[in-house]
């Protein structure tokens, strides 16, 4: 873990960050023509709370030696988490795309009236929770990732230099929009001798079975990009999660992931 913590840091989005922000971010509503590029400038302004992963190495040497040239490599980000208070940017082009979006995912009758809500009525004090990182990410980093977050979201509330953004980060609830793999048939069908395919649902990041454990609601809907499966996840469907978590809930996850990882 020494090893890693060595080769990885975290640092405050900033613009040269943009190619790689929009990498993370590309797939992030399907297959949906949105406002992605006003929706990674939202997340690059927001510096006080959010963070980026990159090598270590990189930054210190060529992000502020000579203005973060290296940065504009899509290569050099691994990570992003940040979380987007839904009534402050809710008038943003962007934001109101991913409102449409979830709207139109969420086939469930009741579900969806407790969305809306989330969306419209409660929008001031939901938070929409953001963590994309690539698959060679390591994972004993992501309990410091999400430390990071709610430490600084925490610190907003008092640093902050007015009341009204002091306000905005003072969440009641979190929104996650994340990707889990379904199985296609049931277990009954699957050979005994194949651990991997025992599993009903597969969770590519695994706070999100966490976040899921702990969620008020959620829904899940189909991913319609074409994927390309690995072939021994080939009895798997890609799905779109969507989940609401309370915000007291949140030194609960804290201390499964940390629990989980350190397994």
């Amino acid at each position: 873990m020494e090893t890693v913590q060595a080769d990885f840091a975290f640092f405050d989005p900033k613009p040269a960050d943009f190619h790689g922000v929009r990498l993370l971010l590309k797939t992030y509503l399907d297959s949906k023509p949105w406002d992605l590029t006003g929706f990674v400038d939202l997340v690059l302004e927001q510096t006080t709370v959010g963070t980026v992963v990159k090598m270590a190495e990189d930054e210190d040497e060529d992000g502020e030696a000579n203005g973060g040239d290296k940065s504009d490599d899509d290569g050099d980000l691994f990570g992003l988490i940040t979380v987007l208070n839904l009534g402050r940017y809710g008038e943003n082009r962007c934001i109101k795309d991913l409102k449409e979006y979830l709207l139109a995912v969420c086939g469930d009758k009741d579900t969806k009236e407790k969305l809306k809500s989330l969306l419209e009525d409660k929008a001031s004090t939901v938070g929409l929770l953001v963590c994309r990182r690539f698959v060679n990410f390591p994972y004993e980093m992501v309990p410091k990732m999400y430390d990071s977050l709610f430490d600084e979201v925490s610190w907003a509330t008092e640093d902050e230099p007015t009341q009204e953004l002091q306000d905005s980060f003072r969440f009641k609830q979190y929104l996650l929009l994340v990707r889990i793999l379904e199985r296609k048939t049931p277990p009954k069908q699957k050979a005994k001798n194949n651990k991997d395919e025992d599993e009903p649902v597969i969770y590519p990041k695994l706070e999100d079975e966490i976040f899921r454990e702990l969620s008020s609601w959620s829904f899940t809907f189909p991913i319609r990009a074409e994927q390309s499966a690995q072939q021994e996840l080939k009895n798997y469907k890609e799905m779109g999660l969507v989940m609401c978590v309370k915000a007291d809930v949140i030194p609960k996850f804290r201390k499964k992931l940390e629990a989980l990882v350190s397994e």
